[in-house]
């Protein structure tokens, strides 16, 4: 296996990630039916996002903490949710790339999802 290096090797990892994601019992409904994400103008989001945070091109422009806020008024969102999400995130990595990238994706995957959390669990108070 190889380690993240390129944008072919980020749009593995994201296509990869939420063909478990849309099927998973835990998260799947909060992409699918909640947010009922457009995969077409989303993926291509993901990729940017990804780009910019693993290999630093800065190709994504969004706020995606504001995107997740405004999200969990419409449906509960929980440590049980972030877990699984990461769970999914390691898996899928584990599965295609290995490396410093690779174990760097999975760390920042965490912090994201940690940060997320809990701006989430202080956006309703």
């Amino acid at each position: 296996m190889k380690d993240i290096t390129e944008r072919a090797d980020i749009e593995k990892l994201v296509n990869s990630f939420y063909d478990k994601v849309k099927k998973d019992p835990t998260i799947g409904y909060i992409f699918t039916e909640v947010a009922a994400v457009n995969w077409i103008v989303h993926l291509p989001k993901m990729y940017q996002f990804w780009e910019t945070v693993l290999l630093g091109k800065m190709s994504f422009k969004g706020n995606p903490m504001l995107t997740h806020i405004e999200l969990s008024r419409k449906t509960t969102m929980e440590s049980k949710h972030f877990d699984q999400w990461l769970t999914l995130w390691a898996e899928t990595i584990d599965e295609h790339f290995e490396g410093p990238i690779a174990e760097d994706a999975k760390q920042r995957g965490k912090s994201i999802a940690g940060l997320m959390l809990y701006k989430i669990e202080n956006s309703a108070q």
